[in-house]
């Protein structure tokens, strides 16, 4: 366990600009090319793309802009009937299909430029890695950041957090992804200590660290969702693709009942 209340040092030293945009750009397409079931030509292209994701039962579809490219994803089922209906259409237009909801940002480290928050002082932060994410089983109220299941078991590969005497107020976690060294960052705040600019801070300190460890972290923002996106651009990350979060042909939407009778 690390523990400090100044970070005098930035990873944006020692990589040249050039080379950290072509890193991270390379494992957000690792990424995106799996999910969406193309190839990077296709994600630098500038056309619509409809893919099919074979292994999916149940009625699947999702929705990326990256770039000038927009991806329709969706399962077998459904892809010659939503090429039929979107084909011509405009990315906006796109978006705006009523069997979709829920919009996501998804930001990267401004390629080797962070912008760190001054030394946090007030709070004492700590950084755990891996299995010595144990020593904070048990701890709840941070659903964006760290979750233990009932065996134990979490998803965060980091984490790191902040007391204010003998009670955690603020963690920032990542977890890791499908794609090679390429981790997802989430953070949470106590209700009473937000406005001070510690969720910022956290994920400043959680980027440079991943970054150390030659880790892309990679931080996700509702659309609707000012506050979490106004954290993104104070740790220094910029917004490089949306996707859209579910559909309600699965049955997933809270409106599913409303849904079923105005079908029916």
């Amino acid at each position: 366990m690390r523990s400090d209340t100044a970070y005098p040092g930035s990873w944006t030293g020692y990589i040249e600009r050039k080379v950290m945009k072509q890193l991270i750009e390379n494992k957000v397409e690792e990424l995106l090319s799996e999910q969406f079931c193309l190839s990077r030509a296709c994600l630098r292209g500038n056309q619509t793309v409809f893919t099919v994701k074979a292994d999916m039962k149940k009625p699947y579809l999702k929705i990326l802009a990256y770039k000038n490219c927009v991806a329709v994803c969706s399962s077998e089922e459904l892809s010659d009937r939503l090429r039929h209906l979107l084909q011509g259409k405009s990315r906006d237009e796109i978006f705006e299909l009523p069997f979709v909801y829920g919009q996501t940002i998804h930001y990267v480290p401004d390629y080797g430029h962070c912008q760190y928050t001054p030394a946090y002082s007030r709070y004492k932060c700590l950084l755990l890695f891996d299995k010595d994410i144990q020593n904070l089983r048990g701890v709840t109220g941070f659903e964006n950041s760290l979750v233990f299941e009932k065996d134990g078991s979490t998803a965060a590969r980091a984490v790191c957090f902040t007391e204010d005497g003998k009670e955690i107020i603020g963690v920032a976690g990542a977890s890791a992804t499908s794609a090679d060294s390429l981790w997802e960052i989430g953070v949470d705040v106590r209700e009473k200590y937000r406005g001070e600019g510690l969720g910022t801070y956290l994920v400043s300190r959680l980027t440079d660290e991943l970054m150390e460890r030659d880790i892309v972290p990679f931080y996700s923002a509702s659309v609707t969702n000012v506050g979490s996106q106004r954290t993104a651009h104070r740790s220094g990350y910029i917004p490089v693709w949306i996707d859209t979060f579910g559909t309600i042909l699965d049955g997933s939407s809270v409106y599913d009942d409303i849904v079923g009778r105005i079908k029916y």
